[in-house]
């Protein structure tokens, strides 16, 4: 078993969306994702399906050129190689679930691109 709580050693960046893993399964990566209020992650894709659950806070969600206002509480999963976008509209603590075939690096370098 392995065992995290997503709240505690919060560490949120002011220039730049901040990212942790978690821990990694069989199967999955599970990261948190920190923004400060209208910090953005530009239109990226990932080659395989995510998970998304907001945390903490409100973003808007951009996914085949619509806009989708998430909250507190909201779960989206995404196919892999749709287009999206992140906003963030408060601060926000976000949970992405990565496939274990997917890399971590590439999401590093989606918030590199987004700044």
């Amino acid at each position: 078993m392995q065992h995290i709580n997503i709240l505690k050693n919060q560490s949120y960046n002011d220039d730049k969306v901040a990212i942790t893993v978690l821990f990694e399964t069989k199967t999955t990566k599970e990261i948190r994702i920190m923004f400060r209020e209208g910090q953005v992650m530009k239109k990226h894709q990932t080659p395989y399906p995510i998970t998304i659950e907001i945390v903490k806070g409100e973003l808007d969600f951009g996914v085949e050129d619509e806009t989708h206002n998430l909250i507190k509480g909201a779960l989206v999963a995404l196919e892999g190689a749709i287009a999206h976008d992140l906003t963030a509209k408060t601060d926000c603590i976000v949970r992405l679930t990565l496939s274990k075939l997917d890399s971590v690096s590439r999401v590093k370098k989606i918030i590199t691109l987004s700044q």
